[in-house]
């Protein structure tokens, strides 16, 4: 079983949803970014960690505009389940953008990062990455990744929206400030490409913190959990 859900932000209540606590060996918990769990390297942070890592199911996130890339990048890069990813601690890995897994008999492409929306304020005492949004050569590696897979995968997780689709919530006054997305960056345009070219049967995104399906593939996730049987 795969159940996805969407931004935690450092907040550990988020595993307590009775619907995650189900959740057995075998089972995979997909975050779609800003997992915001490895911050600030301290020891408190490990011990968290640490307990996220011996949970019964596997844990897997996608990187987003909320993260530390520094402290991630730490983690040696490693294949797990077909793609690349980082153990962070135990059962707790960070998918890397561009990769495809084979979770469950299931083939999902993910691919993670994303531009913060209030960039040019700063935020979280000023702390940014460039690496948050992926360069031309991460991109380029997802492409072939879809290549080999003929542009056929089960699903698609990702931080950032389609372009399109970020467009379309926001025209219908579903995003609010807090979750406001910049819909011109590269990753919104290579997924809007995608969106055409491959086969999937649905496309989770985190970034506008809201649960809402967008008829009929696409879906915005945030605290109530999608469960994929």
């Amino acid at each position: 079983m795969i159940c996805v859900i969407g931004d935690t932000h450092g907040d550990y209540g988020r595993f307590s949803h009775k619907k995650i606590k189900a959740l057995g060996k075998g089972d995979f918990l997909i975050i779609c970014g800003d997992f915001g769990f490895v911050w600030d390297g301290s020891a408190k942070e490990r011990q968290v960690l640490k307990k996220i890592g011996a949970k019964r199911y596997t844990t897997l996130f996608l990187t987003g505009s909320h993260d530390n890339y520094e402290l991630l990048e730490n983690y040696p890069e490693e294949y797990y389940l077909g793609g690349k990813a980082r153990n962070i601690c135990g059962r707790l890995y960070m998918l890397s953008s561009g990769s495809i897994f084979n979770l469950d008999c299931k083939s999902v492409f993910v691919f993670g990062g994303g531009q913060a929306a209030d960039i040019d304020e700063g935020f979280e005492n000023d702390r940014w990455w460039e690496q948050e949004v992926p360069d031309e050569s991460r991109i380029d590696e997802g492409k072939e990744a879809l290549q080999r897979a003929q542009n056929r995968v089960d699903y698609i997780c990702t931080h950032e929206p389609p372009a399109s689709i970020a467009e379309f919530l926001q025209m219908h006054g579903t995003v609010s400030p807090d979750s406001a997305v910049v819909p011109q960056n590269r990753l919104n345009i290579f997924f809007d490409g995608l969106k055409g070219e491959v086969d999937f049967k649905m496309w989770f995104f985190g970034k506008l913190h809201r649960n809402k399906l967008v008829p009929p593939r696409y879906h915005a996730v945030f605290d109530e959990p999608y469960i994929i049987e």
